[in-house]
């Protein structure tokens, strides 16, 4: 079991029922059965999440899942079953629906985007916009979706924004100091006018150039003279009303922080059955 879904799994539910359940304690701990009924079009996501919450509070529960996470469900339908303890069950039920319904509403959000998108090139990258304590889960979800994960951190990429340029001075200057000091990590220079983007192609040695807030006719002119070059990342003002446009202007990605920060919870319930 990973380490660090356990340790997610284990502040949610201790966050919840901190040092007890006190309705849950009223009820006599007989064996019940219940179902997981989704009331909505989906993408499920959370799976793993969702049974070491029941897990952690009785080994003896049992889940039988009808399907996989990435898999798509319609409403009305149980996505699983779950038999065990009552007082367990109805403690986890809360925690284990949390987790369920906003890495399902990651992937559902995701998912949608990417169709919109599904008739180009462009790939669709997640950012850091995650909900603390969510990252590593919610970019799980993007991928169940059908998008790609952009870095997971500032540990694992280096990205060269505004306010880094500013205060090192020039972008030359930050991507040339950037490579030599971390040779082997990616490099992503993120870029806002076209002098800049012009001088970050003239750089050897980055990953890719992220084209801030372009409008959509400088973005197909960046795709052509970066062609051959660098991947363009287009991201800034992206929505889903506008993102074919976007993608139809030939860049390689786009990154939107609406998939992992602006999610609608997918409506699902647990049912005695």
């Amino acid at each position: 079991m990973n380490k660090h879904l356990k340790k997610i799994v284990e502040l949610a539910l201790f966050e919840d029922i901190g040092s007890g359940d006190l309705s849950s304690s009223l009820l006599d701990n007989v064996i019940i059965n219940a179902e997981i009924i989704c009331r909505d079009h989906a993408i499920i996501c959370g799976t793993e999440y969702f049974d070491l919450c029941f897990l952690s509070l009785d080994q003896s529960i049992q889940i039988k899942w009808n399907l996989k996470d990435g898999d798509e469900v319609k409403p009305g339908e149980i996505i699983c079953n779950i038999k065990g303890k009552s007082r367990a069950i109805i403690t986890a039920e809360r925690t284990a629906l949390n987790f369920l319904q906003i890495l399902s509403g990651t992937a559902t959000k995701t998912n949608y985007l990417v169709n919109l998108i599904s008739k180009t090139k462009a790939q669709l990258l997640d950012t850091r916009k995650t909900i603390p304590g969510l990252r590593k889960a919610q970019k799980y979800a993007v991928k169940c979706g059908g998008g790609v994960n952009h870095r997971m951190g500032l540990y694992d990429c280096i990205m060269l924004k505004e306010n880094h340029i500013l205060s090192i001075g020039s972008l030359d200057k930050s991507i040339n100091k950037a490579l030599q000091k971390y040779p082997d990590k990616p490099i992503i220079v993120e870029v806002e006018t076209m002098e800049q983007l012009r001088s970050a192609l003239s750089i050897k040695g980055i990953t890719r150039v992220l084209c801030d807030n372009f409008s959509l006719v400088d973005l197909r002119e960046a795709v052509k003279i970066a062609q051959g070059i660098y991947p363009i990342e287009a991201s800034g003002g992206v929505n889903e009303a506008n993102i074919a446009s976007y993608a139809e202007t030939g860049v390689d990605y786009i990154s939107i922080g609406a998939v992992t920060k602006d999610v609608a919870a997918v409506d699902l319930s647990l049912r005695f059955s």
